[in-house]
């Protein structure tokens, strides 16, 4: 997705001190009746009816968990008295909800949602309201079970500010792995659609031509916090210019970026459509294809043979179609390629989780709304993808996309205290997602039945 259409396109410095400010002051939010805090202290006792500890791994039953000082302290079978672990630990009763690792999501864009005000808001929003903003945004995507998600496509200076706050316990939302992009003059990510003195004041600086400009893009996306770099490697729906969705980054730009980003230390991550783009993206040394609509037999050779992850973003293609063909807001350039890919994504998902590609879940919140995330498990699930496939894709798949395996994705002993609890069990019927009851996010309670 473009920024025009999220309201995540590029603003201008003049708002850094005044967000900073606003989130400096929000030190205390309340959601859910549960105030925000850095990551939990003491010791609350958990009793798990059923118990997803390990996703990919057969469920137990009657599970107590020990969460101390924000992690996994340890599990044990049955279930045990607080009082034995001290006249302080709180104890939470779920015995009769299904428990497992907080969701994930890796293609979120927490500043924005599409829909047909985003050009009004982009002139009339201040920096700090579309930062603040962003809070609301970020509580409802916490508040839905998603303790983690990975944002690649906003405005740095708010992206990183927000990523903090929630790390230093300021505001409550999900942690958040945050994305610089990268995009060449005139691609997807670039500012399009407007007058031209206004492309000029919005065009990103990360914006290039060339490897050896590309290189700089990227050394500069890190310079100011990126945690991931972001790429565009092809055309893209939302982007208001009738230059499709083929490939627009050519092959030795795509090398340089992510050899250099991969020298610091950062992944990449490939926003691609056609094949041809996919593919020059998976020779280049991607680590994961975002979208991957047109994804041919060579994509999936590359796939495997790169260990690069798909994710998905069913949810966004089910969005825009239901826009094109009920909103009219929708340029014509938008709508006809939202028509055509979004009706093609499921199809083709299918056939590439069925080759044995490697999937992580991903929405592409921003273009659906925020806090609806769960849908997309339903979408993969009636694409043919088990319902154990889909949690594994949610948590540890999306854990080690991320290189946090050794702290999230699973709820052993050491690793974060992240847990969400549904009353019904989604290996029955994945729409249990979809109706989450208790979130716990470095032991901290924000939500409980």
């Amino acid at each position: 997705m473009t920024w025009k259409q999220t309201v995540s396109a590029r603003y201008t410095m003049r708002g850094m001190a005044s967000l900073a400010a606003a989130l400096t002051a929000l030190t205390l939010v309340m959601l859910g009746g549960s105030a925000v805090l850095a990551e939990g202290g003491g010791v609350t006792v958990i009793h798990a009816g059923t118990l997803l500890d390990r996703p990919g791994e057969p469920p137990r039953s009657r599970q107590t968990l020990v969460v101390e000082n924000g992690r996994i302290r340890e599990r044990l079978e049955g279930y045990r008295d607080a009082e034995s672990f001290g006249d302080d630990a709180v104890l939470v009763d779920l015995r009769d909800h299904f428990v497992m690792p907080g969701m994930m999501d890796m293609h979120v864009h927490i500043q924005g949602e599409l829909g047909p005000a985003n050009d009004r808001d982009r002139l009339r929003l201040s920096d700090a309201d579309v930062g603040m903003r962003s809070v609301s945004y970020a509580g409802k995507t916490l508040m839905a079970g998603f303790t983690t998600v990975r944002d690649l496509g906003a405005e740095p200076t708010h992206l990183f500010a927000l990523r903090d706050a929630i790390a230093k316990g300021w505001v409550a939302g999900p942690r958040i792995v945050g994305a610089g992009n990268v995009t060449v003059t005139g691609g997807h990510g670039d500012v399009d659609g407007m007058r031209h003195d206004l492309l000029e004041l919005y065009t990103p600086k990360t914006a290039c031509d060339g490897p050896y400009d590309c290189r700089r893009a990227v050394r500069q996306a890190i310079k100011f916090g990126a945690d991931v770099i972001k790429i565009q490697s092809t055309g893209g729906v939302l982007s208001d210019t009738t230059t499709g969705t083929g490939q627009q980054v050519a092959d030795d730009e795509l090398k340089e970026i992510v050899t250099t980003a991969h020298a610091l230390g950062r992944k990449v991550a490939a926003h691609a459509h056609a094949a041809e783009g996919i593919n020059a993206a998976l020779r280049a040394g991607v680590d994961s294809i975002e979208h991957g609509s047109y994804a041919d037999a060579q994509s999936i050779r590359l796939f495997k043979e790169t260990g690069a992850y798909l994710v998905p973003t069913l949810l966004a293609g089910d969005t825009v179609v239901k826009m094109a063909e009920g909103s009219g807001f929708m340029p014509q350039a938008i709508r006809e390629k939202a028509l055509r890919v979004g009706n093609d994504m499921k199809g083709n998902f299918a056939k590439a989780f069925s080759a044995g590609v490697k999937v992580a879940f991903g929405t592409d919140s921003g273009v659906s709304r925020h806090g609806t995330n769960g849908q997309e498990a339903v979408l993969m699930n009636e694409a043919g993808m088990p319902a154990m496939d889909v949690l594994k894709s949610m948590t540890v798949n999306a854990a080690d996309l991320i290189d946090m395996s050794d702290s999230l994705g699973t709820l052993e002993p050491g690793k974060h205290a992240d847990i969400v609890a549904f009353a019904g069990d989604p290996l029955d019927d994945i729409r249990a997602v979809l109706a989450v009851n208790f979130v716990m996010k470095g032991g901290v309670i924000h939500k409980q039945p």
